[in-house]
This record gives structure tokens, sequence and C-alpha cells, in this order.
């Protein structure tokens, strides 16, 4: 691995959490918590090999349409998630951001996305974005009505809509586009995540399911977007 060549952010769509529990003959939540524990071996092991800014895909906003169990399932696995790792990101100086829209969610889910985020914000480690109750398009349509309300206060003119301005509306503001999008399972479609900030990415599909993924994985992973020849549209 190249240390001078490493992604300065990495996207992860963590998708298998239910298959892999299912080909072991196991409940689907076991698969949502082993899930969890990669996730956190993954971002500790990251912010140890110098990455900046991690951005994983925990919950969409099409998610909603699961049934009721394992939606209830995963809010209350997210909500014990935040509680306790946020003290544990706080001693490795990680800096926890949670993305997405707060519609919907409970008060109590809220006031722990609050409350991590507060805790860890002057963490001067790996950014770590955790993308909750996230769509692409609906990321979009939210900096599309913030820079309209702009336009209507005479703050600013249409004119001066450029992709900076875009850029800076997303949730994603004042961090690089991702280098490198993982995503694991075998799937091949990036369903909604990141829409506006891949446009450049580099793309890893793994047949690998989120929970067996491991440290060797994301070496590989690193190694093969170092040997593509990026030429962000030139020849």
């Amino acid at each position: 691995m190249e240390q001078d060549n490493l992604p300065k952010h990495i996207a992860i769509i963590m998708d298998g959490n239910r298959r892999w529990a299912k080909n072991k003959g196991l409940p689907v939540s076991l698969g949502h918590k082993e899930g969890a524990k990669t996730l956190e071996k993954i971002v500790r092991y990251a912010n140890k090999i110098g990455i900046k800014h991690i951005t994983v895909y925990a919950f969409s906003t099409e998610n909603w349409k699961r049934t009721q169990e394992e939606v209830s399932t995963l809010m209350g696995l997210f909500q014990s998630y935040l509680d306790d790792y946020g003290k544990r990101a706080d001693s490795e100086n990680i800096k926890v951001k949670i993305i997405g829209s707060k519609a919907g969610l409970s008060e109590k889910m809220k006031d722990s996305i609050e409350k991590c985020m507060e805790r860890t914000k002057n963490n001067t480690g790996i950014t770590f974005n955790i993308a909750l109750n996230y769509g692409g398009r609906d990321e979009i349509i939210n900096a599309v009505k913030n820079i309209s309300q702009k336009v209507k206060e005479n703050e600013i003119k249409i004119e001066d809509i450029d992709e900076k301005m875009i850029s800076d509306n997303l949730y994603t503001s004042e961090q690089p586009d991702p280098d490198l999008l993982i995503r694991t399972s075998g799937e091949i479609r990036l369903s909604n995540f990141l829409p506006w900030q891949l446009v450049y990415t580099e793309f890893l599909f793994i047949e690998k399911n989120w929970p067996d993924f491991n440290e060797k994985d994301l070496d590989e992973a690193i190694e093969l977007y170092q040997r593509r020849n990026r030429k962000f549209g030139a020849k």
C-alpha cells in the first residue's frame, strides 16, 4: 500500500447483513449486530492507517419499507450504538457525523445523534459519517431548497449558483468527495447513495457479505484503488 496515495475519503455500502444471517440460519437481528461490530472495527482501522473521511450507508429513506419488526430492531440498534459508541469514538479521536433527514426519527434518536456529534466534534482523527435515514435525491432536493431560499431572500443571485454552492449545501459540505466506493455482498448498484458526490469515484464491488469484511479486505480495496489511473474526464 502506497501511504502517499491513500484515498482521502472512502464510502461504503454495507450490504449483506441479512443475507449473512440467513445463510447461517440466524435471526436477521444478529446479522445487523455483527455488521455493527464490523463497522466499528473497520472505522478504527481506517483511522489507524490515515484515512481522513469515511461515509457508510446505515439506513436509507427506502428502508422504512421493510417489516415493522426489522425497522424497530434497526432503530433500537442504532440508538444503543450511538449512545455507546460516542464514548469510544471520543477516546479514539474519531469525529462522528450523522447525515440524512431527521424526519420520522424519534426524539430519543435525535437526542442520541446530537449528543454523539457534540461529544466528538472537536476530535481531529477520521471523520466518520453515518448516513441514517439518508436518500441521495432527497439530499439534492434539500440543497436546492436551501439555495432557492437564499435567492428568494436576495442573499444570492441565480447566476451565483455553481457546483461548489451545491456541494456546500449537501450533508457532506466541507469534505472531499469520496475517492473510493466499496459495496459488499455482490450487488452492483448505488441504491440512491451519494449520487452527487460519487461522479468521479472509483467503484469496487465485493462478493463478501458485510459482517465478513475485515481489515485485509480494506487493504486490498485500497491497493486496487491505487492501481487505477484516475483521469477525471481528461484523456
